[in-house]
């Protein structure tokens, strides 16, 4: 099994944003947001605190237009981290999934750290993409998040919305049960050896 430290640092800038995010894998969730985006903040706060990752995120963007640049630059940073620390993936359980309820909230994840981006993203209440999530964070945000981070990670996710009716409880049971599902997969598994795939290679 790797005993390197999986870790990353990503320093993205653009004409719309800049970030700087640093995370480690073998963390306990401690966790550093500033985004300028505070419901996403507090998402990112979660994420870090139930996938037991380390996560800082330090993040400026032109948000007097509309938070989706900041929020989408952030996701891909996200994503590439993960790749990154991730290396080769010797070790790992690959395979991880959670249901996470809020309330009257449910929500199912399922992740396989696969080298394969593709995500499947079903059940939200109609009307939720439109909803201003605090007054600033619209709901369709979240699926754009999750397309963000599964794209640039090389994870295959599924999320299924179950049940729900307030959008907070609603986007942070997905955020939630994302996490522990990521938590499960990225493990060091005692009982792998090499890559856990028939193919050689994730």
């Amino acid at each position: 099994m790797s005993t390197r430290q999986r870790t990353a640092t990503i320093r993205r800038a653009t004409s719309e944003s800049s970030i700087e995010l640093t995370l480690n894998l073998d963390g306990t969730g401690v966790s550093d947001i500033s985004t300028s985006v505070p419901f996403f903040d507090h998402m990112l706060t979660a994420f870090a605190k139930h996938s037991l990752t380390d996560l800082s995120v330090k993040a400026t963007g032109d948000t007097h237009i509309d938070v989706h640049h900041t929020v989408e630059d952030i996701g891909i940073s996200l994503g590439l981290a993960i790749r990154e620390a991730l290396g080769d993936k010797a070790g790992i359980s690959r395979f991880g999934d959670a249901l996470v309820p809020l309330d009257e909230a449910l929500v199912q994840a399922v992740v396989d750290i696969s080298g394969r981006p593709f995500l499947v993203h079903t059940g939200e209440p109609a009307g939720f993409e439109f909803h201003l999530i605090g007054g600033h964070f619209t709901g369709s945000m979240v699926r754009h998040v999750f397309e963000a981070i599964t794209f640039n990670a090389g994870l295959t996710t599924h999320i299924r919305v179950l049940a729900g009716r307030d959008p907070h409880h609603i986007a942070e049971a997905e955020f939630k049960a994302f996490a522990r599902a990521f938590r499960q997969a990225k493990a060091l598994d005692p009982l792998v050896s090499g890559i856990p795939s028939t193919k050689g290679a994730l």
